[in-house]
């Protein structure tokens, strides 16, 4: 069931003077009310703050919009850039190479043009089609198997189909007639792949039939000429394929972003990357739930006005009593900083995470969000808006694409991840609001910059503060973000790192598509699927995917800390292990050597997610361990593993199983404090933010902007 009054943003970061449009579907009869807030906290739990918003009326005065409902349609695919055209005076061919990998109970179209259909009927055989007449296999095709098919349409009426399967003894052939003779058959009608499009002559062309596995090497021959054939693995990073013959009509453009960079039938493990060996991946995945960008028409716009001030804001819309909340996070002027201390928002990392559909939900959380006011919807629930790359295709496969150009129903003031936990239950975006609202009940200034700008700008976004804040968890970037953070800490800039499991895993961005995200899981790390041998390498760049640190590039090069260990969503508390005068200053105002045994998060300070110091992968900083929290309980990241008896540690593994809260300086100056925790923020407002960790993070926040 669909949501009723629901909307995304065409971007999730802004700086004044730009203009921010929102996309807006509405199934009511009424009109769509939007107002403008800012989010001090978005957590929901009635034991804390609550969710606390403040207006912003002067800056986006209350509007209503006329605004209809609006479609999506999930499902990759390819067409060609127009109708191909063409007179057959004797036959056509179809010629193709696929590996189905998911039956539907469905028809599935592996190549359409006009009334020819080549593809899956209902039972799961191959089918070829010409208006209403058929033939099809006699034997049911083979998951996960390639087959080569050829099919034919004779004008005299004849129809044969030809599949030569890997797995099979001998090829089969079918032949059959149709009962439309005719002097010519014309082509004028846009080729598809993997979907098929309602007849040309009707307004709404929506994909239907989507084909769910691997398609490779498409080809027509009219004539016996061959009139139109795609090589797969051509333009390999664009959504766009050329033809062999280079004529642009026949381009074919790739909808929803099938995944590219995936073994094809000539794939022998004699090569692992698609740029040296391009035509053992000449193939496309395609998957009938694929979808990134929802395409909608902007409803309405809002120019960011050139005094507005750096933070994160709410476009609240409402219709019928229908609420949807769409958050976006406004930077500083370029160049300009408004403030000595930079939160950096991990964009990317919720992008990623975008419509998790856990698999441990169920009813028994809705009475807590009902409770609460929580935000009430669940991907989980709605599955048809698109997942996660922390969820699977119906083939199985891992998704491996993301983009925030849809509804993302956990990137929302008030969404529950955990809804069974003993606390707030809040991960990302949510968990990221412990923080924020912790600076503004401390009257601390700040600005926002997120994950796009430390992209696209480099250094240049963040060389201006004295000290950069991440949030929880910034577990996904790419490599122009780990220089610019290198090289600002390096030119003497003070980091806080204030989470656990951060930079983790490698991404890459498209470059036809910047907001479209990709992330190949590759032999290691705690991972929710793993990328296929072969698959390691991203379609988007050629780069090797994967772990940073399996990319040479460990957190512990950055931040002195990198991943260890995971447990349940529970914490503890630290114990102070630094009693060195030097660092009096850190601990000043704290009642005890325990830091941390409360929280919103987990119920301590330390929990959850876990970094610790390894000399084995940088032991260039003189680091000091300023606390430490054990969790014997928890379990050793797969990185860390070597036998059942043995880890990378060199120690016990519960001696690994920890967080180390450390500082170290750099050669220019430059400070990093890490917290080595994902729970370390959730604790902060505890007790209206009168804690022993909020005293901590205070004092390091006042001698980092010093």
């Amino acid at each position: 069931m669909s949501v009723k009054c629901i909307g995304y943003s065409d971007r999730l970061s802004v700086r004044p003077g730009d203009t921010i449009c929102f996309h807006i579907s509405n199934e009511t009869n009424q009109n769509v009310s939007a107002r403008l807030t800012r989010s001090i906290s978005a957590d929901p739990n009635p034991a804390g703050m609550g969710i606390v918003e403040t207006n912003c009326d002067a800056l986006f005065p209350p509007q209503d919009f006329n605004i209809g409902k609006q479609e999506f349609f999930p499902g990759s695919f390819a067409r060609t850039a127009s109708a191909l055209r063409q007179h057959i005076t004797d036959h056509i061919s179809l010629s193709v190479t696929v590996m189905p990998t998911h039956l539907t109970g469905a028809d599935q179209t592996i190549l359409s043009i006009g009334m020819l259909w080549l593809g899956i009927d209902a039972k799961g055989q191959f089918n070829l089609r010409y208006g209403k007449d058929s033939i099809a296999s006699q034997h049911p095709l083979h998951i996960g198997k390639w087959h080569k098919i050829t099919a034919e349409i004779k004008i005299s009426g004849q129809m044969h189909l030809a599949i030569d399967s890997a797995n099979a003894p001998d090829p089969e052939s079918i032949f059959g007639e149709f009962d439309w003779p005719a002097d010519t058959i014309s082509l004028n009608d846009v080729l598809t792949i993997a979907a098929r499009l309602q007849p040309s002559d009707r307004a709404d062309q929506h994909p239907h039939h989507h084909f769910n596995g691997r398609i490779e090497h498409p080809s027509i021959i009219i004539d016996d000429d061959i009139f139109a054939e795609w090589n797969l693995a051509d333009n390999m990073t664009s959504l766009k394929v050329p033809s062999i013959s280079a004529n642009d009509d026949q381009t074919l453009i790739l909808v929803n972003a099938p995944t590219r960079g995936v073994c094809g039938s000539l794939w022998d493990a004699s090569e692992f990357s698609w740029k040296h060996c391009p035509e053992h991946y000449a193939a496309i995945h395609f998957h009938d739930d694929d979808i990134y960008d929802f395409n909608w028409q902007g409803s309405f716009s809002f120019a960011i006005p050139k005094d507005m001030a750096s933070g994160i804001y709410v476009m609240r819309i409402r219709a019928d009593g229908y609420e949807d909340a769409m958050p976006f996070f406004v930077c500083a002027p370029k160049a300009k900083p408004t403030a000595k201390l930079c939160v950096l928002v991990s964009t990317f990392t919720y992008a990623i995470y975008g419509n998790h559909a856990r698999p441990d939900f169920h009813d028994g959380w809705l009475k807590r969000i009902a409770d609460w006011g929580a935000y009430p919807h669940n991907p989980a629930k709605h599955r048809e808006y698109g997942l996660s790359t922390y969820n699977n295709h119906p083939d199985g496969c891992g998704i491996c694409h993301a983009s925030h150009k849809r509804p993302l129903f956990n990137l929302r003031p008030g969404y529950i991840t955990f809804g069974d936990a003993e606390c707030s239950g809040l991960r990302h975006f949510q968990a990221d609001s412990h923080l924020i609202s912790w600076l503004h009940k401390n009257n601390i200034d700040y600005d926002i910059i997120t994950d796009d700008e430390l992209d696209r700008e480099g250094l240049a976004a963040i060389a201006g503060y004295a000290a950069v804040a991440t949030g929880t968890h910034p577990e996904y970037h790419t490599q122009h973000m780990l220089n610019a953070l290198m090289q600002y800490r390096d030119q003497g800039g003070n980091l806080l790192y204030l989470g656990g499991n951060g930079f983790y895993w490698k991404i890459v961005r498209h470059q036809d598509d910047p907001d479209l995200l990709e992330i190949r899981r590759a032999e290691d790390g705690l991972r929710a699927w793993a990328s296929k041998p072969g698959e390691y390498y991203h379609s988007f760049d050629g780069s090797y995917g994967g772990l940073w640190r399996r990319n040479g590039r460990p957190p512990q090069q950055l931040v002195g800390i990198g991943f260890t260990a995971q447990g349940v969503f529970d914490g503890h508390p630290y114990k102070r292990t630094c009693f060195d005068a030097d660092f009096d200053w850190l601990f000043d105002g704290l009642e005890s050597d325990n830091i941390g045994d409360f929280g919103f998060s987990g119920n301590g300070a330390a929990g959850f997610e876990l970094d610790r110091v390894d000399p084995s992968l940088e032991d260039s900083h003189n680091i000091t361990v300023l606390a430490q929290s054990f969790a014997n309980e928890f379990m050793l990241v797969p990185e860390e593993h070597l036998t059942h008896l043995t880890n990378l540690s060199g120690g016990s593994e519960n001696d690994a199983k920890r967080a180390d809260m450390i500082y170290f300086k750099t050669a220019a100056g430059g400070q990093v404090f890490s917290t080595g925790s994902i729970t370390f923020c959730g604790s902060l407002p505890w007790n209206d933010f009168d804690n022993d960790v909020s005293r901590l993070l205070f004092n390091v926040v006042k001698r980092f902007t010093e």
